[in-house]
């Protein structure tokens, strides 16, 4: 019987927080719970804030709390032609299309919508704008001549198109820490045309994060909460590449004293500065609810 397969998948953009421990002790956890493998993936496709000592920092810490892992580690960086091909399937089929604005030229398409319209434009679950499809009716002779002039572009899922191609209902299968499980209707759709290939990387969060999982045989994916909305296109592109749909647990999210998850764009405090105040991972594992020590696995 094939074992179940959780991943820790970090990106070296920054140094850990005590969200990050939660996540990562939490996937040991269930993996030792459920007799299973515990893999570390580094995303670091965003070559531009993604530097080598956070990388190393990610090892140490996750050592320091006493976790193990699997060799080699996944990096994102090594494997760009893996999200290259699933993008030219998508691409081939006609479900994509170049997209040259740039975010002012979208913030001011809908501020003019809104403006003729007197109301709000729709919003993705993260609260960004929906893109208006601006870019969505060029015509192929100009598209060829765009890129063939170097111009920056993205690229884009075009949901209207997918949309006639699968119109039943897409489903995924969320699970608690105890093993219980349920049937979950995804809603891809609050995604609009969604960017699956970045115009400084040939890939997208996304995108990468579909094709690793299924690359690497993961059958349970487990992070926190603000990921949650971001599974339903996940199962889209699950399904659109012809990819098996882990199952899913999303928890619930460390926050600081105001109220706000840790973020490290908002510099919350790192596991390196706690450990240089003293702290052990004794002390930081049972602050989040975890044994002091990771029980052996049998």
């Amino acid at each position: 019987m094939t074992k179940p397969v959780f991943r820790f998948a970090p990106s070296p953009n920054g140094r850990l927080h005590l969200g990050h421990a939660y996540s990562a002790l939490l996937n040991d956890a269930l993996a030792r719970r459920f007799d299973g493998r515990f893999l570390l993936r580094i995303e670091d496709i965003d070559i531009t804030r993604c530097r080598p000592e956070y990388e190393s920092a990610i090892y140490e810490d996750l050592a320091w709390l006493g976790l193990d892992w699997e060799r080699p580690v996944r990096r994102q960086s090594e494997h760009f032609s893996d999200y290259r091909s699933a993008f030219q399937s998508l691409k081939g089929r006609g479900l994509a299309y170049p997209c040259f604005c740039s975010r002012k030229q979208i913030a001011e398409r809908i501020e003019a919508i809104e403006a003729e319209s007197g109301e709000s434009w729709p919003r993705d679950p993260d609260g960004a704008p929906l893109y208006p499809g601006t870019c969505k009716g060029l015509p192929p002779d100009e598209i060829a001549r765009m890129i063939g002039s170097g111009e920056a572009h993205a690229w884009r899922i075009d949901s209207e198109a997918v949309r006639r191609l699968l119109p039943a209902p897409l489903v995924f299968t969320r699970f608690t820490p105890d093993g219980a499980t349920d049937i979950v209707e995804a809603d891809p759709w609050g995604w609009g045309d969604a960017v699956i290939v970045r115009k400084d990387v040939p890939t997208s969060y996304h995108l990468s994060v579909v094709v690793d999982d299924a690359l690497q045989g993961v059958t349970h994916i487990v992070r926190g909460r603000d990921l949650e909305a971001a599974t339903d296109l996940h199962v889209l592109l699950q399904k659109l590449l012809g990819l098996v749909t882990p199952l899913y647990h999303h928890h619930g999210l460390v926050l600081d004293s105001g109220g706000d998850k840790l973020a490290k764009s908002r510099r919350s405090q790192a596991l390196s500065e706690l450990r240089a105040l003293g702290e052990t991972a004794a002390e930081i594992r049972r602050r989040l609810g975890f044994a002091p020590q990771p029980i052996p696995s049998t």
